[in-house]
């Protein structure tokens, strides 16, 4: 509401002292705050105002909104992958920084990273943090079950979705009603977005009926929910919450951020408990990140490419890395020992920023996404998927996907 309240003018205007005012709206904790001083330190001529937002759709409701009204927005607006295809669909109202902004050297970024927000020639935003994929696990859970726990010995477990789900049916016969996933839509969603294509060819029409691997997908998930591999727990409800200090499944897909969540959720009594591996099924990928775009409606945009450019610089990734634990996407910045040496204690000390560091290098070319491709996701699989979870066949959930699938893509 904060947000909304006070973008009702586009960023740019000149201070009463001749500064040149710029605005940026970010949601979450992107780690600017010490930046955006430093930054105003080292050019006086300039006055940095941040317009933070604490969860991401309400700031993607009210960049929309603006980006519809001609109006309103920041001269920098912050932009999370999973809303990425819609912005890329309205490319022609952001900068292409790649002209506008300041000389960037070639490579600073990992190139699926910025593939991603290219479209056409033109560079939409500049990478700010990522999320790579690597997997969680429950030693002691994996120990009892008879499975190594050690997290070299089990890379064997992750080398591939089949060698995944095959270890869930070895775990499944000895855990004593323990599940070896959380749920459904989370191991679905990260085996599909390893693809090349969404749910949408390049053309943007949808294809969910006729890609043969997003089908694939689908048989392997729900063939382990049938045979009880599934938690059935609600991704982010109080149910999955709870499910972490419970122990009610073994494993989880599992991003550099979920460290975090998994510590919070599981708490001190489970310290150790948890350990995470350098593998993932079929190679890498990523879940989560952002960018930083300039609207067109901003009236400093050439300024406010500056600062754009300076805040995803490496130096200034891993300050905010320091800060917030927003992990870089900066190709120099996985290499900082700042970052590599970083240990995460209650993983078991483990060398967290080294392991996501080498995760985020397996990631292959970013996957093309149309611009409801989260809505598709959001709205369709994941309902779709809890249905099956909760009893459905798989067979009347698949024909229930495509259907509603096609009504969202008209």
């Amino acid at each position: 509401m904060l947000t909304a309240a006070t973008a009702c003018s586009s960023g740019g205007a000149t201070s009463q002292d001749g500064k040149t005012e710029l605005t940026i709206a970010t949601f979450n904790e992107f780690g600017y705050e010490e930046l955006l001083k430093e930054y105003e330190a080292a050019h006086p001529d300039v006055k940095l105002t941040q317009r933070k937002t604490g969860q991401g759709a309400p700031h993607h409701q009210n960049l929309f909104t603006k980006l519809g009204a001609g109006s309103g927005l920041a001269d920098i607006e912050a932009v999370e992958e999973g809303y990425l295809s819609q912005v890329m669909d309205k490319a022609g109202q952001f900068n292409d920084l790649a002209e506008i902004g300041p000389k960037i050297e070639d490579g600073r970024w990992l190139k699926w990273k910025t593939d991603a927000a290219t479209k056409d020639g033109k560079q939409i935003g500049y990478g700010t943090d990522i999320g790579p994929l690597a997997m969680c696990y429950r030693k002691d859970l994996f120990e009892k079950a008879g499975l190594p726990s050690d997290p070299q010995a089990v890379k064997a477990l992750f080398a591939t979705w089949d060698s995944y789900f095959a270890a869930g049916d070895q775990f499944i016969a000895k855990s004593g009603g323990v599940a070896w996933f959380d749920s459904a839509s989370q191991v679905f969603n990260a085996m599909h977005n390893q693809h090349e294509l969404g749910y949408f060819d390049k053309s943007d029409k949808l294809v969910v009926d006729s890609n043969p691997a997003i089908k694939a997908d689908w048989t392997a998930v729900t063939n382990a929910v049938a045979k009880g591999q599934s938690a059935k727990l609600v991704a982010w409800s109080n149910e999955w919450n709870s499910g972490f200090k419970a122990g009610a499944f073994a494993t989880k897909t599992c991003p550099s951020w979920m460290l975090g969540v998994i510590e919070a959720q599981a708490g001190p009594e489970n310290k150790g408990k948890w350990a995470v591996t350098d593998a993932f099924p079929n190679g890498g990928g990523n879940w989560g990140g952002s960018y930083l775009t300039v609207p067109k409606q901003s009236k400093n945009a050439k300024k406010a490419a500056e600062v754009a450019a300076w805040l995803t610089a490496p130096e200034q990734q891993i300050k905010a890395f320091k800060a917030k634990g927003t992990f870089p996407s900066q190709v120099k910045a996985l290499d900082d020992p700042a970052l590599l040496e970083q240990v995460n204690a209650y993983f078991g000390d483990v060398k967290a920023g080294a392991l996501f560091a080498a995760q985020a290098k397996k990631v292959g070319a970013a996957q093309y996404k149309g611009p409801k491709d989260g809505q598709v996701q959001e709205n369709v699989f994941s309902p779709a998927l809890q249905s099956v979870e909760q009893g459905k066949s798989a067979d009347e959930g698949w024909k229930t996907a495509v259907a509603e699938a096609q009504k969202v893509a008209k």
